[in-house]
């Protein structure tokens, strides 16, 4: 059978070469960072060019690079941390109702302890407004938190502009850029954010590390307290083969972020211009923005078959595609981001995503194109 998978935005098969790196350093590098003796050095500077390494290709300060384990717990160090920091300033938090279960869970948990929260809205497209956002700020908002590219529309938000407002304000900027890593340029010092949260597994690194960067003078509180590795901020024997693979992964990324970009507005044309050839336009819809969107995410409901069902028969066929973020996709609910943008029931009831990357070809793209077209016509004949 053949096997295709389009769920890159859940997680990327490991690259090669970054494979061959954490092999290295898994047979040849035991020892402690923390130690003081020979191996305990030696890991130390393997942990230490890890970090420089994603610094420089990421446009900041080594400093101001914290390893963690993945997004989930970056997201989580950068609102907790943020926030007991800050709490003498103010106890009110700005985001939107799109976010990552990773910001909006622990924002829910930040109101159980006190602070109060606001979940923007978006626009049908999944885009925030500028205007919303500033009409938010009060005298006591101390940090505001949206992501770059949304992990299931691939929408992308106005993030120089909330960042030049929050500065403007005094207001700490914290971005879930997990998503955008790979997908659109990065350059740290360029941008006005105070934390940007990360991870590997997205960009063809290993699962279980992730990366916060946070501006120097920006405060955070430790959330894990133990050792003082990581400047304080993340306490933690480190994870030196998940480091350099990430580094490797970054390298990789930023070094052939043209050609990435390229081949996926490929992948994305070649799928849409085969389901108009055999479906016709008017047998789907596009969900997200038409502008402003990461070109490997590609959210689309078929109206008329629903969403598990498709899902199903698609994964009989050998193809792996997605209903929403991979940490509720299992449950088969109603995506909240969908929900969030206002669709109609039809596409809420039938949205599939689509997201592709390292080995996905062309000729998969029409192969998907041609199953879906047999399965829409069987499926929607029995209804």
């Amino acid at each position: 059978m053949t096997r295709i998978y389009l769920d890159h935005a859940a997680s990327t098969p490991v690259h090669p070469e970054v494979a061959k790196v954490m092999l290295n350093i898994m047979t040849e590098q035991y020892g402690n960072a923390s130690s003081v003796h020979q191996f305990g050095r030696s890991a130390k500077r393997m942990i230490n060019g890890a970090r420089d390494m994603i610094a420089a290709f990421l446009g900041c300060s080594p400093e101001e690079w914290v390893f963690t384990g993945g997004g989930t717990e970056s997201d989580n160090l950068a609102l907790f941390g943020a926030a007991a920091a800050t709490a003498n300033k103010g106890r009110h938090i700005v985001t939107t109702a799109i976010e990552h279960h990773a910001v909006l869970h622990t924002c829910k948990q930040l109101e159980k302890e006190g602070w109060s929260v606001t979940y923007l809205p978006v626009d049908s497209t999944g885009r925030v407004s500028l205007a919303e956002v500033a009409a938010a700020l009060r005298e006591d908002t101390v940090l505001i938190s949206i992501m770059f590219a949304n992990n299931e529309t691939g929408t992308v938000q106005p993030l120089q502009e909330i960042g030049e407002l929050a500065a403007e304000r005094g207001i700490l900027f914290h971005v879930d850029a997990v998503q955008a890593l790979g997908a659109l340029p990065i350059v740290l010092r360029e941008l006005p954010v105070d934390y940007m949260s990360f991870s590997a597994h997205k960009i063809n690194g290993p699962q279980g590390i992730g990366g916060l960067y946070v501006r120097r003078g920006a405060p955070l509180n430790s959330r894990q307290h133990g050792g003082l590795q990581e400047r304080g901020r993340r306490a933690g024997t480190e994870n030196l083969a998940g480091a350099a693979g990430f580094a490797k992964a970054v390298q990789l990324a930023v070094q052939e972020f043209l050609q990435r970009q390229e081949k996926a507005n490929l992948l994305r044309s070649t799928l849409l211009q085969e389901l108009d050839r055999l479906i016709g336009p008017e047998g789907y819809a596009i969900n997200g923005n038409p502008r402003h969107f990461v070109p490997n995410i590609l959210n689309l409901s078929f109206p008329g078959v629903r969403t598990d069902v498709l899902l199903m028969n698609l994964d009989m066929e050998g193809i792996a595609v997605a209903s929403g973020s991979a940490c509720t996709s299992g449950s088969l609910e109603i995506s909240h981001v969908l929900q969030a943008m206002n669709l109609s029931d039809n596409l809420l009831d039938s949205a599939i995503r689509f997201s592709t990357g390292l080995g996905n070809t062309v000729g998969e793209m029409e192969y998907v194109a041609r199953k879906i077209e047999t399965l829409l016509n069987r499926l929607r004949n029995r209804s």
